[in-house]
């Protein structure tokens, strides 16, 4: 009997030592930049669809609706986004990317996304990521999200997915 209250004594204060949830932690613009970069240079933008809004996921999801409808109907032709989604100022793969620190305007930040080519050092470019602070109820708090990208020629993410469809 004594073995057995002590070892519910032991499991009780083992329980109390644990925290009672844990809290979730919002990404700094920071980190959604770096987040962004990895999977730039991975060529996998899986991650990157859970940190978008919802403006611009349904803007993407529309332009690669009409995508897939413009292939259909033009068989044997590259569809305008037949090299995907514009997600930089050129399509050239670049082997560096690195996000650079944010500059915040209330809900609102701006994150440098730098490209390099080892190979070629002279050919790199920067654009901006453009985020806006989002209420997230799934955590209860506001969180940044990606609304969309400044390229750093000209033009943005969304114009050109708007432009891809122009006759």
């Amino acid at each position: 009997m004594h073995l057995f209250r002590l070892t519910v004594a032991a499991t009780l204060g083992l329980l109390a030592a644990l925290p009672a949830r844990a809290d979730p932690v919002a990404l700094t613009p920071e980190q959604v930049g770096q987040i962004f970069c990895i999977s730039r240079v991975g060529n996998d933008m899986a991650a990157v669809s859970g940190l978008l809004t919802p403006d611009l996921a349904s803007a993407i999801a529309q332009a690669e609706a009409a995508d897939a409808a413009w292939a259909a109907a033009n068989p044997g032709d590259k569809p305008p986004l037949g090299d995907g989604i514009p997600w930089q100022s050129y399509p050239d793969y670049a082997a560096v990317c690195t996000a650079g620190a944010a500059t915040l305007m209330m809900d609102e930040a701006s994150v440098a996304i730098t490209y390099a080519f080892p190979e070629w050092p002279d050919a790199g470019f920067t654009d901006h990521l453009q985020l806006r602070l989002v209420d997230s109820p799934a955590l209860g708090q506001r969180v940044w999200r990606i609304d969309n990208l400044a390229y750093g020629t000209e033009g943005d993410l969304r114009t050109s997915l708007r432009l891809a469809f122009m006759p």
